[in-house]
């Protein structure tokens, strides 16, 4: 557990490319938690931990595969883009990607309206078929105009192949 209350999922060496001119890679230590990437200062102590955290990140993007690394970056919501790079047998980037998802989905359930105590759920919308009581007959489309279901007749009868001996 860290000090900041986050439970390490992953800890280990990347690479950054600095923003420098040169552009070089320098090896960071990361841990990577529930929350976001941490980026722990090197030897310098009066150094702040950098953090990425997930609600400031839009995605991990650009994967690509050369040598024996695996490239990708890093995109923040203001726009930032953050270069990192692995051994491919790491995984770092999938571990990322899937602790974003991660929080992202628990933040969107979150913000989810929840019901009252005891109280009924939304109204349902109109016209949505996932809300509608009950589904049109088989053939039937579920706009009207719409053709009908591929492989059902304008009956609604299901339409046999040549050789399907079946009963229908």
């Amino acid at each position: 557990m860290l000090e900041s209350g986050c439970k390490a999922v992953k800890e280990g060496v990347l690479e950054k490319r600095s923003d420098g001119l040169l552009q070089l890679w320098k090896k960071k230590r990361c841990i990577l938690t529930e929350e976001g990437l941490l980026l722990p200062p090197g030897a310098e102590p009066a150094a702040k931990i950098k953090e990425l955290h997930f609600s400031n990140m839009k995605t991990v993007d650009c994967v690509e595969r050369k040598g024996k690394y695996v490239y990708f970056t890093v995109v923040m919501a203001e726009g930032k883009e953050i270069d990192f790079r692995c051994a491919q047998e790491q995984g770092w980037n999938a571990a990322i990607t899937l602790q974003m998802v991660q929080y992202k989905n628990r933040q969107a359930i979150l913000r989810r309206p929840r019901h009252p105590p005891g109280g009924a759920p939304a109204a349902p919308r109109a016209g949505h078929p996932a809300d509608s009581a009950g589904s049109p007959p088989p053939g039937r489309p579920l706009r009207p105009g719409a053709p009908p279901a591929p492989g059902l007749g304008s009956s609604g009868r299901i339409l046999r192949c040549p050789g399907d001996f079946r009963q229908t």
